[in-house]
C-alpha cells in the first residue's frame, strides 16, 4: 500500500503492487493465541499454504504442519515463544489436505515475535518464507552477478528514462571507469549523435512494444581510440516480478573482427565479380579505344570513383611503343576517362588532360616512373575531391602498352594491398586485349593494302563500256575479306569482266584471292574461253592448298593421310568477255551470285533481271565442268557484277536483299557513279560484316563506222585486195599516216593464211582508243614466232609484224583462229614507228 497526499491533511490509499523483494519471496503471517492454537490466518498464508483460514483457525499449528517426530520439540518451542521469547528458524512442514491426507512437504524459515492481546495475554505473531523461494532468489543472485561481473560481453540496464542503471565489467573496460561511474549516463556519452540516435529509437521502441531487437549494428570508437568498432546489440524489455516494465537490457558483442572478415570477404567476392566481368566484356571488339573504355565500364563505380586509360601512340597506328617508352617519357594518348562523381576532374598529371589529348608525364612524376618500372605506384593527391590515386602500367608480353589511373574520392576507402592487386589484375587482361587487338589492327592494315594493292587502280577503262566499281573492306572488327573484281582488255576490244570472293577471312583469303587474280590476268592473256579459264582456275584452286602445289593437288586429294598437310581454298567467280562488236557477252559462272542486267526502254520502277547463268561448282571442288551462255547485250544496257557481302547479312537472307538490290537498279540512263553510290546508300548491307565488291558496266558497242569487215576468197590476189580495202579503210578514218604500215602487215597475215590456214579467208578493221586488224581463217594451226636462218628466204614476216605494231598475237576461233595485230593512233605529230638499222638487221 502505498499513500499518495493530494491536499493537506488528507491521505489517498492506493493499492499497487509493490514493486519490490516481496514480489518475489511471497511473505505470509499468522499468529498464535495465549492457548497456543492459530488465532490469525492471514491471506499470503492461503496462498503459500493453499489452506483457508477456516480450515486452520483453533488448532494446534504444531500438530497440523509438523511432522510427528518434530511434534514434540514445536511443542517445546512454542511454549517457549508463549513465555516471551523470539525464534527463528527453519522448520520443515507439511501441508494438509482436507480429506485428512499430506498434499505436499518443504522448508520454511520461521521468524516468531512475542505479542500480548488485549488482556494483556501472551500470543506470538508468526513470519512465514519458503525456503525455496529463498534458494531460487539466491540462485538468480548469483546468476545476475555473473552476467554483470564475469560475462565477457558488454552489459548494460536502462532504466525506463533510458539512462544507464548498471553496467558491467565488460563494458567498463572498453568505455573505461568504474562500473557504478556508468550510472545515469545516456547512449550519447558513447556514440556519435547518428548512431546514438539509432540507439535510442531502438530502446524506446523496445520499452514500448515489448519486441526485442536482436543484432542491431552500431559503428563508434572507444574512449581515446581511432579504430572504428562494430557491435552487434541485443535488447529486451526488463520485467518485475508482478510483470511491470522496469527498463530495458542490453547485450553488445564486439564484431569488429567479424565485420572484418565479412568485408574481406565480400571484398574477395567483389573482386572476382569484377574479374568476371573483365573475363566476359573485355576483348571482345578488338578494338584498341573500344577495349579501354570496356575497362572503365568495369571498374567505375565497383572498385573506383574515377578512372583513366592513356595508351602510346604509336599503339594506335598498330605499330609497336615508339620511342621513349622505356623510360616513361613516351607521347600518351588519353583514350578514355570515367566517372562516378559529378564535375569529377581527370585523373593524373600536374595538369588535366582531357579525352583525345596527347601529351607526356614528367620523368620524375610517379606516372612515368610506373611506365618505366612497369609497377603500380600509389599517389596521394594534394587536394581537392580525389584523395588516392593507383597508377598501374598495362603490361602485356613484357611490354608496357600505356597506363591506367584508379582514383578515390573522399569518402571512399583508401587502396589497401588487396586493391593494388586487383588493379594490377585488371591492367593486365587489358593490356593483353589491347595488345592483341593492336596485333589484329596492324595484321587487318596489311592484309587490307595487300588487298588493295590487287584490285585494279583507278577506274577501269574498256572499249564500248562504261565502267564504274566499289570496293568496302570489312570494318576493323571483322577480318579482311576475299573479294576481288578485275577488268581485262582482251584482243580485238574486247573486255574481260570479273568478280569473285575466296571463301574465308584474313590474311589467308587475301594472299589466296591474289593468286586467283593472278592467274585470271594469266589465263585471259592467253584468250582461252571463259569456261576453259574457270576450268583451269579451278585447278589452281585445288593446288593452293596441297602440300606440293597444284601438280600435287589430284594426289593429295586421294591420301587420307596428307589431309592434315592441305588446306580447302574455294571461291566463287563468274567469267565474263564482252565485245563492242557483237555486244555479245559470254559468260561462266563456278558458284558466284547471277549478273544483274537493267535493259533499256524497261519501265521506271520495274526490277533489274537476273541472268540465268548455270552457277556451277565453286572453284576448288573440281569435278565438273563450267557451261557458257552467250548474252546478246542491247545498246545502254546496265550490268551488274557483285559479291554476296552486298545482297546477304545476318539479318537479311540472300532472296530478300537480291530483291532489293534489284529494286535500286531501275535507271540505266543515270551515271555509274551515282548509281553505285545510290546502291551502297539504299541496302542495308550491314556493312563491317563483310566486305563489297560491286561492278557496274554500261554497254556501248562500237559503231558501225568504225567497223570494217571483208570476206576474201581463198586465192593469192586477195593479198592485194587486202592491202586495197584497208588503204581505203583507213583513208576514210583519216588515218594516214598508218596506211603504209598496215598495209605492209595486212598483206604479211593474209599471205600467211593463204599458204598455212584452211577455208575463207576474213578481213577486220576496228578503230576504238587504239586501231586493231584481225585475219581469220578456218585453220587450227597458230602461227609461231621464229628467228629465221641467214639462208632461209622467208621466215621473217611475223617478225616484221612484232616490230611494227604495238601487240599481236593470236587466238582460237569456233571455226578456226585469228591472228592480229594493234596499232597506236598517232596523236598528231608522229606517225608509226621506223625501224632502226639494228631492228631490220635482226630480222637475217
Amino acid at each position: 500500500m502505498s499513500e499518495i497526499p493530494e491536499t493537506a491533511g488528507d491521505v489517498v490509499w492506493q493499492s499497487s503492487p509493490p514493486g519490490s523483494i516481496y514480489d518475489y519471496i511471497r511473505v505470509a503471517s499468522f499468529s498464535i493465541g495465549p492457548d497456543g492454537l492459530i488465532e490469525q490466518w492471514s491471506l499470503r498464508a492461503e496462498e503459500q499454504f493453499g489452506l483457508a483460514a477456516a480450515a486452520v483457525i483453533g488448532r494446534d499449528p504444531v500438530e497440523a504442519f509438523m511432522p510427528p517426530e518434530l511434534r514434540p520439540r514445536g511443542h517445546r518451542r512454542v511454549a517457549e515463544i508463549l513465555d516471551g521469547k523470539e525464534w527463528t528458524g527453519v522448520v520443515p512442514f507439511r501441508v494438509p489436505s482436507p480429506e485428512g491426507g499430506e498434499r505436499a512437504q518443504g522448508l520454511a524459515e520461521l521468524y516468531v515475535m512475542p505479542s500480548r492481546t488485549a488482556t494483556d495475554e501472551r500470543a506470538a505473531l508468526c513470519i512465514v518464507v519458503d525456503v525455496r523461494a529463498l534458494r531460487g532468489i539466491e540462485t538468480d543472485l548469483a546468476a545476475s552477478q555473473a552476467i554483470f561481473g564475469q560475462s565477457p560481453y558488454g552489459f548494460l540496464l536502462f532504466g525506463t528514462d533510458l539512462t544507464v542503471l548498471r553496467a558491467n565489467r565488460r563494458f567498463a573496460t572498453v568505455f573505461g571507469g568504474a562500473p557504478d561511474e556508468h550510472r545515469g549516463h545516456t547512449v550519447h556519452d558513447y556514440l556519435s549523435r547518428p548512431e546514438a540516435d539509432r540507439m535510442s529509437a531502438a530502446l524506446r521502441r523496445v520499452l514500448e512494444s515489448g519486441e526485442s531487437v536482436i543484432d542491431l549494428q552500431i559503428v563508434g570508437s572507444a574512449p581515446g581510440g581511432k579504430d572504428r568498432r562494430h557491435w552487434s546489440i541485443n535488447l529486451y524489455r526488463v520485467h518485475s516480478g508482478t510483470g511491470r516494465p522496469i527498463g530495458v537490457a542490453g547485450l553488445g558483442i564486439d564484431v569488429t573482427r567479424r565485420h572484418n572478415a565479412a568485408r574481406e570477404a565480400a571484398d574477395a567476392r567483389r573482386n572476382l565479380a569484377l574479374l568476371n566481368e573483365a573475363g566476359a566484356r573485355m576483348g571482345n571488339t578488338l578494338d584498341l579505344e573500344t577495349t579501354a573504355r570496356e575497362l572503365l565500364d568495369i571498374a567505375v563505380p565497383g572498385f573506383c570513383d574515377l578512372a583513366s586509360v592513356d595508351l602510346y601512340q604509336s599503339l594506335l597506328a598498330g605499330d609497336d611503343p615508339g620511342p621513349g617508352s622505356s623510360d616513361g617519357r613516351g607521347e600518351l594518348r588519353r583514350v578514355a576517362f570515367a566517372s562516378a562523381v559529378s564535375d569529377g576532374p581527370p585523373t593524373g598529371g600536374e595538369v588535366e588532360v582531357e579525352v583525345g589529348d596527347v601529351h607526356r608525364y614528367r620523368f620524375h612524376s610517379p606516372y612515368a616512373s610506373a611506365l618505366r618500372t612497369a609497377r603500380v605506384h600509389t599517389v596521394p593527391a594534394p587536394g581537392g575531391l580525389v584523395h588516392t590515386t593507383l597508377a598501374v602500367p598495362m603490361v602485356a608480353h613484357d611490354t608496357v602498352v600505356g597506363l591506367v589511373q584508379f582514383a578515390r574520392a573522399k569518402g571512399s576507402e583508401p587502396f589497401g594491398e588487396r586493391d593494388r592487386a586487383l588493379a594490377t589484375e585488371l591492367a593486365s587482361r587489358a593490356a593483353v586485349c589491347i595488345d592483341n587487338a593492336r596485333l589484329y589492327r596492324r595484321e587487318h592494315e596489311r592484309a587490307l593494302i595487300l588487298q588493295r594493292s590487287l584490285l585494279p587502280p583507278g577506274d577501269p577503262e574498256a572499249t564500248g563500256l562504261d565502267i564504274a566499281c566499289r570496293y568496302l573492306p570489312g570494318s576493323a572488327e571483322s577480318e579482311v575479306g576475299g573479294d576481288w573484281f578485275d577488268v581485262i582488255e582482251l584482243p580485238g576490244h574486247r573486255t574481260a569482266l570479273v568478280i569473285g570472293d575466296v571463301m574465308g577471312r584474313g590474311l589467308r583469303a587475301a594472299v589466296a584471292m591474289g593468286e586467283l587474280r593472278t592467274a585470271v590476268r594469266t589465263l585471259a592473256l592467253l584468250d582461252l574461253e571463259p569456261a576453259e579459264v574457270l576450268s583451269h582456275l579451278d585447278e589452281i584452286a585445288r593446288g593452293l592448298g596441297a602440300p606440293g602445289g597444284s601438280q600435287q593437288a589430284p594426289r593429295v586429294s586421294h591420301k587420307s593421310r596428307d589431309a592434315d598437310l592441305s588446306e580447302v581454298y574455294l571461291a566463287t567467280c563468274v567469267y565474263a568477255v564482252y565485245d563492242p562488236v557483237t555486244r555479245r557477252c559470254t559468260f561462266a559462272n563456278a558458284g558466284h551470285l547471277p549478273p544483274v542486267l537493267v535493259e533499256p526502254g524497261d519501265d521506271p520502277g520495274e526490277p533489274a533481271m537476273l541472268l540465268d547463268v548455270p552457277p556451277g561448282l565453286p572453284l576448288g571442288v573440281g569435278g565438273e565442268p563450267f557451261e557458257e551462255v552467250e548474252v546478246d547485250l542491247p545498246e545502254g544496257a546496265l550490268l551488274a557484277l557483285y559479291t554476296d557481302g552486298l545482297v546477304e547479312s545476318r539479318d537479311h537472307p540472300l532472296e530478300e536483299g537480291l530483291t532489293a538490290f534489284r529494286k535500286t537498279l531501275t535507271d540505266p540512263d543515270r551515271p555509274l557513279e551515282d548509281v553505285c553510290d545510290q546502291v551502297l546508300g539504299s541496302l542495308d548491307t550491314r556493312h563491317g560484316e563483310d566486305d563489297i565488291a560491286l561492278l557496274l558496266a554500261r554497254v556501248q558497242g562500237l559503231p558501225a563506222d568504225a567497223v570494217g569487215d571483208w570476206r576474201l576468197p581463198r586465192e593469192p590476189r586477195s593479198v592485194g585486195r587486202a592491202r586495197e580495202l584497208a588503204r581505203t579503210q583507213l583513208l576514210a578514218w583519216d588515218l594516214d599516216d598508218l596506211v603504209d604500215t598496215t598495209e605492209l602487215l595486212v598483206s604479211e597475215l593474209v599471205t600467211n593464211a593463204l599458204r598455212y590456214g584452211d577455208g575463207e579467208i576474213r578481213l577486220r578493221l576496228l578503230r576504238d582508243r587504239t586501231l586493231v586488224c584481225e585475219v581469220w581463217d578456218a585453220g587450227l594451226v597458230q602461227p609461231r614466232r621464229r628467228r629465221a636462218r641467214d639462208t632461209d628466204e622467208g621466215g621473217r614476216g611475223l617478225q616484221l609484224v612484232g616490230l611494227l605494231s604495238a601487240a599481236w598475237g593470236a587466238r582460237r576461233t569456233p571455226r578456226g583462229k585469228t591472228v592480229w595485230f594493234e596499232l597506236a593512233l598517232p596523236d598528231g605529230d608522229s606517225g608509226p614507228p621506223e625501224l632502226t638499222e639494228e631492228q631490220i638487221l635482226s630480222m637475217f
